[in-house]
């Protein structure tokens, strides 16, 4: 099984690179692949709204939200994590999921999801809400913890002292674990849901 993580932080090594550290060790003892992205670090830009790709099967920009989606096609999870900036994620973290999310060809529904926000003080619960409504938009079950899903911390390293957000980390990751295994034995007995085809509707008519 397959994993997808993305860090939304431009800082090296800091605490949501520590919170995804905690989650990456129950992973390989559960013997999960997964594969990092530290999106925070990277140039990307937002969506152009160019419709490009609806004929191409690919974002028009080339770059690594392209191969990023190679990853997702076949990945069993998606977990993300953010610093909170004004009380939501890091600008370039939403430019990519903004840009993975709606050029994706492939059906996202029943990958479990999970994110986490991490911060000096507030804002956290403002930046969790804003990243799992990627997961609920997209059929996505989503795996939760024993708390909100968040990490403290301001210095660089000072999340080591949030014993309570590391654990968190760690119970999510094992709850994505069996969801995940769960939702494979579902498919191979029960098959995916059929669904509907998307009916699209606005307020006008």
């Amino acid at each position: 099984m397959k994993v997808l993580i993305l860090n939304g932080s431009p800082r090296k090594n800091g605490n949501t690179t520590i919170l995804l550290d905690e989650a990456c060790k129950v992973f390989e003892k559960e013997g999960i692949e997964y594969k990092i992205i530290d999106v925070g670090q990277k140039n990307i830009r937002g969506c152009a709204g160019c419709g490009y790709c609806s004929t191409h099967d690919e974002c028009a920009i080339k770059d690594e939200v392209n191969e990023a989606a190679k990853y997702f096609k076949d990945a069993d999870g998606l977990l993300v994590a953010s610093p909170v900036y004004y009380a939501s994620p890091n600008g370039t973290l939403i430019s990519f999921l903004d840009r993975l999310f709606y050029s994706s060809p492939f059906d996202l529904k029943m990958k479990v999801g999970a994110a986490f926000a991490v911060a000096r003080r507030g804002g956290t619960e403002a930046t969790f809400d804003v990243l799992n409504k990627y997961f609920t938009i997209s059929q996505m079950p989503i795996a939760s913890g024993m708390y909100w899903n968040n990490g403290f911390g301001g210095a660089k390293g000072q999340i080591a002292e949030d014993q309570e957000g590391l654990q968190n980390a760690r119970v999510v990751a094992e709850n994505m674990v069996f969801l995940m295994k769960s939702i494979a034995l579902g498919k191979e007995k029960f098959g995916l849901p059929k669904g509907e085809k998307k009916i699209f509707t606005n307020f006008i008519k």
